[in-house]
């Protein structure tokens, strides 16, 4: 690889993580890990052509352009995550990474099965990924943050709203709704 792709691939590595928390290749590689799949499953269980998946991985490209597969990689990162709380089990995972292939995205917040925990409850995770999903499907962090930056002046509650849901890890958002819960 010379300088210039080197260049190119950092630059879509930090795109990437603007836009996703996490260079894709990482955030791939570890639902491959916690989910028991390969590259060829995955891109599957994602709707994306095993090449795509590996461009994206490498970083021979920055953008999931279909926001139906954002939204897919955000419900098998929920999904990893329930796998390892054990709050679902790896039966229960292969069956609900057939029901997420099977998804068109849509509205990430209908349907109450998917938004409740054993107990009927939401959980405060699984709320705050959904808000973050529904932010990242109708712009790309980098556009949050403009946004965010041009309410910052106004209305400066909305633009931190904008830059933790929009382009923060879920850990910093989560803390910021259990702040703003009273």
């Amino acid at each position: 690889m010379d300088a210039a792709q080197q260049e190119a691939t950092a630059r879509a590595r930090d795109l990437q993580r603007s836009w996703y928390g996490e260079p894709l290749g990482a955030l791939f590689r570890r639902l491959i890990d916690d989910l028991g799949l390969n590259q060829a499953r995955l891109a599957a269980a994602l709707g994306l052509s095993a090449p795509m998946l590996s461009q994206l991985m490498s970083g021979q490209r920055a953008k999931i352009g279909n926001p139906a597969v954002v939204q897919r990689v955000q419900a098998l990162q929920e999904l990893a995550g329930q796998v390892a709380d054990g709050s679902v089990s790896a039966g229960e995972a292969t069956e609900r990474m057939e029901e997420i292939k099977k998804s068109q995205g849509g509205s990430v917040l209908s349907g109450t099965s998917q938004t409740t925990s054993s107990g009927g409850a939401p959980t405060v995770r699984r709320v705050v990924r959904e808000i973050q999903s529904l932010l990242r499907s109708v712009a790309a962090a980098g556009d949050i943050i403009d946004a965010a930056d041009s309410l910052a002046p106004t209305h400066p509650e909305l633009a931190e709203f904008l830059r933790v849901y929009g382009a923060g890890r879920t850990a910093e958002a989560v803390a910021h709704y259990e702040s703003h819960q009273s």
